[in-house]
């Protein structure tokens, strides 16, 4: 007899007494059977319960009267079923003994419908529900992956620091902390850090935890969120896009291969997922300008018409981004952006001080930018300029403008926030959803 046989491999025990341990997650019978609906952390099976089998009719009273979330371990030979519900490949347990760990009563959540809210003060117990059980293990396989492809790629995983003592982005957005006797901040970013490791390693990523103070209530902001940094020397905006299309068609494509199971429990329509691969398509800033005003002439909806209105120098809302993905099959991505409205540290473009080397990566099905980056400024005094122009005190940057004096040459970086490349490849609405305790400018608890 195996012992403690996870539900996951339950297929390898085809006939073979096992025992498994975990959660009452959905018990239904009568009479003399009762149907358990097991979890155990790695899938769901089915667990059928006759009353003779047990030879024990107090425990089989006990049985029929466990709540939602009861803790049991339970032992009984692995049978082929293929109308057992929720078990990939359809297998039940003809169960012989059950231990009763603890039975619990009243279990807040319930099949019936809840709100959002009430959800998410309870976070800790909803984390059990069989669509967000999906959603953060394919997050698990997402962060894998993502590493997994840098790190057989020759970069070299640094941490950057959480505590900064200036902005790396926007003075606006920052969340400040006191550091004993001066002012600090919550990181945005590990790029600027980055930029200095690269001269040391040539190819490097971190991985962490970023903060932005924005105000927003969209359904694609969080206060904390994870992002993944490769900074890389010797690179520019079109090695750049080679880069990113490949690193996130490993992510995709290791998905597809890893958690077809939690995919279905989405019931996520996997076709458009399955296209993910190079070459994406590549469109100048100045293209997609025209793109969308070209629809918005041809938009017959004023309503709508006026959701895709947009000049030249405009950044760019969920409506545009979600109607550029929509005139293709795949992420497309988006470059040269009007230095205006992107960072300081940018390269400008030759010939065209008003835009910069940067690009955007949007994902396709209206999930938004997933990939924002550039190519960096190598030159110090272009840089001294651009920090002036910004209004940044020189003196936070000394150290980033030494970087370009001693041996610069050209190099890029991207970010990519977990949370809303989770939203887009599990095909959910929120990135609420796609960490364990989000945190948003409305909630910081549980």
């Amino acid at each position: 007899m195996a012992d403690h046989v996870l539900i996951e491999h339950i297929a390898l025990y085809e006939g073979y007494e096992v025992t498994l341990q975990g959660w009452v997650y959905q018990k239904t019978g009568k009479g003399k059977l009762q149907f358990i609906r097991l979890r155990d952390g790695s899938g769901i099976i089915q667990c059928v319960v006759f009353r003779p089998n047990l030879n024990n009719d107090d425990l089989f009273n006990e049985v029929k009267a466990l709540g939602q979330e009861s803790s049991v371990r339970v032992t009984g030979k692995v049978k082929k079923e293929d109308r057992a519900p929720g078990t990939p490949g359809g297998y039940e347990l003809d169960v012989s003994q059950i231990e009763i760990i603890q039975a619990a009563h009243e279990y807040p959540i319930t099949p019936k419908e809840h709100g959002i809210e009430f959800l998410f003060d309870n976070r800790h117990l909803h984390l059990r529900s069989k669509q967000q059980w999906a959603v953060l293990r394919i997050r698990a396989t997402i962060k894998r992956a993502m590493q997994e492809w840098l790190d057989n790629n020759g970069y070299i995983n640094m941490d950057t620091p959480i505590i900064t003592p200036s902005a790396a982005e926007g003075t606006s957005n920052l969340f400040e902390v006191g550091y004993y006797d001066e002012t600090a901040y919550l990181a945005q970013t590990g790029q600027l850090y980055n930029e200095a490791n690269i001269f040391a390693f040539g190819r490097v990523y971190c991985f962490g935890p970023t903060f932005r103070a924005e105000k927003s209530k969209t359904r694609r902001h969080l206060s904390e969120f994870w992002m993944i940094e490769p900074e890389i020397a010797f690179c520019d905006l079109d090695q750049l896009m080679d880069i990113e299309e490949q690193f996130v068609s490993y992510i995709v494509q290791m998905v597809l291969t890893h958690r077809a199971p939690e995919l279905a429990v989405l019931e996520r329509d996997t076709a458009a997922l399955e296209n993910v691969q190079p070459q994406f398509p590549r469109i100048s800033y100045d293209e997609a300008i025209e793109r969308l005003q070209a629809l918005q002439a041809a938009e017959t909806d004023p309503e709508r018409a006026e959701m895709l209105k947009i000049e030249w120098g405009d950044d760019f809302g969920s409506p545009h981004e979600t109607a550029l993905t929509q005139q293709f099959d795949k992420p497309v991505f988006v470059y040269g952006y009007p230095t205006a409205i992107k960072a300081f540290y940018m390269e400008p473009w030759p010939g065209r001080p008003e835009i910069c080397k940067s690009v955007d990566l949007l994902a396709p099905e209206g999930y938004g930018e997933v990939c924002g980056g550039s190519e960096r400024m190598s030159d110090p005094d272009k840089l001294i300029d651009a920090i002036k122009a910004h209004d940044l005190p020189l003196e936070n940057y000394d150290w980033y403008v030494d970087l370009r004096k001693y041996g610069s040459v050209p190099h890029s970086g991207f970010g990519m926030g977990l949370e809303r490349t989770v939203a887009w490849i599990c095909g959910i609405q929120h990135v609420r959803q796609t960490i364990a305790f989000p945190r948003t400018v409305s909630r910081m608890r549980p």
